[in-house]
C-alpha cells in the first residue's frame, strides 16, 4: 500500500481503486532479490532502469511465479510481484475485488 500512496495525488484520486488479495501456497515457485544485487542506488527516485530491466525478465523468462523485490520505503518489507504467465499461477487462490476507501488520514 505504502508504494502505491507515495505516489498518488490526493487532489486526483481515483473513485474505483479495488484491493485484492491472494492466498499464495508454499508450493508456488518463488525467488527473492535481495539488495546487494541491486543497484546502489535502486530505492531512488526516479528508479534506475536496471530495476525494470530485472521485472522484464522476471517476467519474459517465467522462471518462477513470484519475485520477491525489497521495498523501497520501509527496509524490512518486501513487494510481492506475480507473473500470471508462469505455470504455478493456477495455484494462487485470488480473492474477488474489494471496494477501496481512503481514510482521510492518508493525506494530512
Amino acid at each position: 500500500m505504502l508504494e502505491y500512496f507515495v505516489h498518488i495525488d490526493p487532489a486526483a484520486l481515483p473513485k474505483d481503486l479495488v484491493l485484492i488479495t491472494a492466498e499464495i501456497p508454499e508450493s508456488v515457485s518463488r525467488v527473492s532479490v535481495s539488495r546487494k544485487h541491486l543497484p546502489a542506488d535502486w530505492w531512488r527516485t526516479p528508479p534506475p532502469p536496471e530495476l525494470a530491466a530485472i521485472g522484464d525478465r522476471f517476467g519474459q523468462e517465467r522462471r518462477v511465479a513470484i519475485l520477491v523485490v525489497p521495498s523501497a520505503l520501509v527496509p524490512v518489507e518486501f513487494n510481492w510481484l506475480i507473473n500470471p504467465l508462469h505455470p504455478d499461477f493456477r495455484k494462487i487462490r485470488v480473492q474477488p475485488p474489494e471496494p477501496f476507501f481512503y481514510d482521510p488520514r492518508f493525506f494530512k
